[in-house]
């Protein structure tokens, strides 16, 4: 079977996400954070693209980034993936995949949702329990926003809203769920439609009125059989990103 063509950000921005196989951890000390952040940095400057957050976790990578020209995000990944399981594979005396499948990339719009997905990026480590302030993590874009720093592209985000503003809204604890599986975005019409059909023609947005337990069926039935994003979900219901993701 042939895989599914990458969808183009109209932007030029992405989410991207990659794993370890099975679970495995893709960086083993902090050498290996390192010289992926510098690989990140020699590639950047090679094909002069933007980089507006990362975080390397244990056994998995968020980046946003934007690409200088469309299509390059291909060719940035895999040039970015190739150089370092080569330098893995060869530091750990081992041979075979270490990314899980393919990365995930998704396009990102330039709207109310671009600063709680930096934020989202950066509170890795925070909900993981690896550290308790954002700041005291190392291997995230985080501290270059803070502290200044040459890798990340700071000034967008900064501008949006000025810097205590994004500060302070990085400092609020949110139940923040980005979808990054890939799949293609549906039109307004189409979730609604959707959600039509699984509420047997009810308006999606008459769900926050219904009681607790036949709303929360309701909204598990749209994410697990419908296959709808908890984003998708809160624009057409108005129910809040927090409530849909503890459903």
């Amino acid at each position: 079977m042939s895989r599914q063509v990458r969808k183009l950000s109209a932007t030029g921005y992405y989410h991207i996400v990659f794993r370890g196989i099975n679970h495995q951890s893709l960086f083993e000390g902090d050498s290996d954070f390192l010289y992926f952040i510098e690989s990140l940095q020699q590639i950047k400057a090679e094909m002069a693209f933007e980089i507006h957050a990362y975080c390397l976790m244990s056994n998995h990578v968020h980046l946003l980034l934007k690409e200088n020209k469309t299509g390059d995000i291909s060719q940035i990944m895999k040039r970015l993936l190739t150089k370092y399981v080569m330098y893995f594979n060869k530091k750990y005396e081992r041979s075979g995949a270490l990314i899980a499948s393919r990365y995930k990339s998704t396009p990102v719009v330039i709207d109310e949702y671009f600063i709680p997905l930096i934020r989202y990026i950066h509170q890795n480590p925070v909900k993981a329990g690896i550290v308790g302030k954002l700041e005291e993590y190392k291997f995230s874009s985080y501290r270059d926003y803070v502290q200044g720093g040459r890798l990340t592209d700071t000034g967008f985000s900064l501008s949006l809203l000025g810097r205590d503003e994004w500060v302070r809204l990085h400092q609020m604890s949110t139940d923040d769920d980005f979808d990054v599986s890939g799949k293609i975005n549906l039109s307004e019409d189409e979730v609604r439609r959707k959600i039509l059909r699984s509420t047997e023609g009810r308006e999606p947005h008459e769900i926050a009125g219904w009681s607790k337990p036949e709303r929360d069926a309701m909204l598990r039935q749209l994410k697990e059989k419908e296959g709808l994003s908890i984003r998708q979900i809160e624009r057409a219901t108005g129910i809040s990103r927090g409530v849909i993701a503890r459903s």
